[in-house]
């Protein structure tokens, strides 16, 4: 399948912001006792060091279903996409719980496991796999239906404790379980407001289509800072999507009642009554949080329609091979974990695995400027890797676990 350069571009955007937080979540010196959007310590470049993050996991899902149905519209076979979907979806959530799992936390005794993005959009495939013969617009409802509903899941009546709420509110936020033996069971990704993201993605696959461009490489035309010709009706629905998206989430968010769970207020100051006004929720996605961030996305997608230029190929290059770029970004990031430790005149005994990565229980870390010092070197290490990942996936095109991978 010929990819769509406009995806690849926006995916690699954001994959290289993604490897921000992560560096800051396991470098940081505050990182293991504070909370970045928490208002009352944090600071307001601390703040949108995190926030600005939160772009990635809704955009990548949203373009994970886009790439399903332009999958499926181009191999013009629902049995084969179907087959497709829940294998990719069974890969993906053994993938968490082994390679990317063991990336994270560099743990040999696996005490942690954790359904993250990686384990959501897999079982968001094999929903889709069910659904996937079913209109456009009846996925695009039940897309819709999700996003705007599944905040009423905690309203659902019954005993938290009873059989009920303990089987489906894992479903809709996040939960943690003992597996005995010290092992721990994580859901930091519930399933359900996430496959929403997905299924409106599927629903809106076709938008990506319109008047765009398709492109094996990511090499540039030579009228290299001008949008070609054919984007401006691609762009313009974009941006009005965006627009839209955005202006309903300020309308939610001044009427401060439903669409996320914690209510903005007044502040010290401005600045922070601003940060509170956009501090959303993220575990799960509520309904403002995927509207202000998929409206973010719609807005970055219309600047970039059909743009290409020497930025745009950079970029290509890490959104081409989004899979392999996460769990190998993981294998160079947490090494630099113990290297920091250790440099900083701490053993090896005091290094605490889980939660706090390797570190010890306190007094490690790096300062905010160094954080992203590590992660300009981590997405520079990273594009030779991606470059080469590319040109092979591109070669063998037709084996499966590249196709999976």
């Amino acid at each position: 399948m010929k990819r769509v350069y406009n995806i690849d571009v926006l995916r690699g955007i954001v994959m290289i912001i993604m490897a921000l937080d992560h560096v800051r979540d396991m470098l940081h010196v505050t990182a293991i006792t504070q909370q970045p959007t928490d208002l009352n310590t944090t600071t307001p470049v601390l703040f949108f060091t995190r926030w600005i993050t939160h772009l990635c996991a809704p955009t990548f899902v949203f373009l994970s279903g886009v790439s399903a149905w332009l999958s499926m519209k181009r191999t013009n076979d629902v049995r084969a996409s179907r087959l497709f979907l829940l294998k990719r979806g069974l890969w993906l959530i053994l993938l968490e719980f082994t390679l990317v799992g063991f990336g994270l936390w560099f743990d040999v005794h696996f005490t942690l496991f954790i359904f993250n993005v990686i384990g959501a959009i897999g079982v968001g495939f094999m929903v889709l796999a069910l659904l996937i013969a079913r209109s456009p617009k009846t996925i695009a409802i039940l897309g819709l239906c999700i996003l705007f509903l599944h905040n009423l899941a905690p309203l659902v009546p019954g005993d938290d404790h009873s059989l009920f709420k303990q089987l489906l509110m894992p479903l809709f936020s996040p939960a943690a379980y003992p597996l005995g033996h010290g092992r721990l069971f994580i859901i930091g990704y519930p399933p359900i407001p996430w496959l929403g993201i997905m299924l409106l993605g599927f629903a809106g696959g076709r938008l990506f289509e319109l008047e765009t461009i398709t492109a094996p490489s990511c090499k540039p035309q030579a009228s290299s800072n001008t949008p070609l010709r054919g984007s401006r009706k691609q762009r313009s629905l974009f941006l009005r999507i965006g627009i839209a998206a955005i202006g309903l989430f300020i309308l939610l968010r001044v009427i401060n009642v439903y669409g996320d769970p914690v209510r903005w207020a007044q502040q010290k100051n401005g600045l922070f009554t601003v940060l509170s006004f956009i501090n959303v929720t993220k575990y799960p996605p509520s309904l403002q949080f995927s509207l202000l961030f998929l409206g973010i996305m719609f807005l970055i997608a219309a600047a970039i329609a059909n743009v290409k230029n020497k930025w745009t190929e950079l970029v290509c290059v890490y959104g081409k091979v989004p899979l392999f770029y996460f769990v190998l970004h993981w294998y160079l990031l947490h090494p630099l974990v113990f290297a920091m430790v250790l440099l900083q005149g701490f053993k090896s005994s005091e290094m605490v695995f889980g939660f706090n990565f390797g570190r010890p229980k306190s007094g490690s870390g790096l300062p905010l400027w160094a954080i992203y010092v590590v992660w300009i070197a981590i997405v520079t290490a990273m594009y030779p890797l991606c470059k080469w990942y590319g040109r092979y996936k591109e070669r063998n095109k037709g084996k499966m676990w590249v196709r999976l991978l």
